[in-house]
């Protein structure tokens, strides 16, 4: 069957900026990066943070649930790895096993609501870095996860232009349209209705994070069949039932 992308070919369809690397990494260069405006919740801090502190890995943040401000544990974080993270670490890590599930991951992260990430969302970023396929990450695993929770806040809170602490169809479409994907409104709104579990028709952080990285994938697996690059593919029934199901998040 032939398959062409909702909003029809576009030269870079669906390919993020030069030189981004790595499975569903967010936009490089992206203005807003680090950490949230003076006063907001800081989006995917630490459960129970208090509201408009300091963005977590601050000089002067206490990360929640993390042993006394400037006593680590007595092993210290191994070398490369912020002094900081290793303390959130060692926190969110609950039966003290060296390794973080999507469990404990979930319980630790939090949207500007406070409410905690999905799990969906937690199973595919400990996918994203679990390089060893344990379905946990260590500490130089997770270490890079936060790294990238960062920049896709970043991301986030550039388009999300009323500061509501979401992102709406209209939103969204600002952010594909820049990011390089060549989708329609329709298609946008139709991955509105998706992602947004609790049926406000706009996605919070843990959402937009997992409802951009379907799309990368995809976009990624239609351009290795594009060999053209038309925009257009030809596609037998099982290897679009693969695509679709290797994929889906």
């Amino acid at each position: 069957m032939a398959y062409q992308p909702p909003g029809g070919y576009q030269p870079r369809y669906g390919a993020p900026p030069q030189g981004q690397g790595g499975y569903g990494a967010p936009p490089q260069g992206q203005a807003g990066y680090g950490a949230p405006p003076p006063q907001r919740a800081p989006y995917g801090a630490p459960a129970g943070q208090p509201y408009g502190a300091a963005p977590y890995g601050g000089q002067q943040q206490q990360p929640y649930g993390a042993p006394g401000y400037g006593q680590q544990p007595a092993a210290g974080p191994p070398p490369g790895v912020d002094p900081n993270i290793y303390s959130w670490f060692v926190s969110v890590d609950q039966d003290k096993s060296g390794q973080i599930t999507a469990t404990e991951l979930q319980q630790a992260l939090t949207n500007s609501n406070w409410s905690h990430f999905n799990a969906e969302t937690c199973r595919l970023m400990i996918g994203i870095f679990d390089r060893d396929q344990s379905g946990t990450i260590n500490i130089q695993e997770f270490s890079a996860l936060w790294n990238y929770i960062q920049q896709w806040k970043g991301v986030f809170e550039r388009y999300d232009q009323d500061k509501s602490g979401a992102i709406e169809a209209n939103e969204l479409s600002t952010a594909f349209v820049q990011m390089g994907y060549n989708v329609s409104p329709q298609f946008t709104q139709m991955l509105v209705a998706k992602y947004d579990i609790a049926a406000r028709r706009s996605l919070k952080l843990d959402d937009f994070i997992q409802a951009c990285v379907m799309l990368k994938s995809l976009t990624d697996s239609f351009r290795q069949r594009d060999t053209n690059m038309n925009g257009t593919i030809t596609i037998s029934y099982e290897d679009f039932m693969s695509l679709v199901l290797l994929n889906r998040p």
